[in-house]
């Protein structure tokens, strides 16, 4: 589906931070690019277009968080506050989060 050997860059995970004058210019990129079945991949080939690069964020924990299980830190509104999106946290762990934050 593919017609390159490796994918651009793109900003993988559930979430990524952009100004609305970018939202804008890659709504119009998007109409005019076949359609992509993996969203990430397709969002990184409407930014080739417009020839901006994706930048990572230590914030974006897309990977999950590495948590010392007795660590006190775990439950320190500190551990949590540079994180900006965060994956594979089970509900409860997510409820805890939030109550700290």
């Amino acid at each position: 589906l593919y017609n390159k050997n490796i994918y651009p860059p793109y900003a993988g995970g559930g979430g990524f931070i952009m100004d609305g004058p970018l939202a804008k210019r890659l709504h119009k990129t998007s109409e005019t690019l076949e359609l992509y079945p993996i969203d990430d991949v397709f969002l990184g080939m409407c930014l080739e277009v417009l020839k901006v690069s994706p930048v990572g964020h230590e914030g974006f924990k897309t990977f999950g968080i590495v948590k010392n299980k007795n660590s006190k830190m775990n439950k320190e509104p500190c551990f949590f506050r540079s994180m900006l999106v965060v994956h594979k946290l089970l509900p409860p762990d997510l409820l805890q989060m939030w109550d700290l934050v």
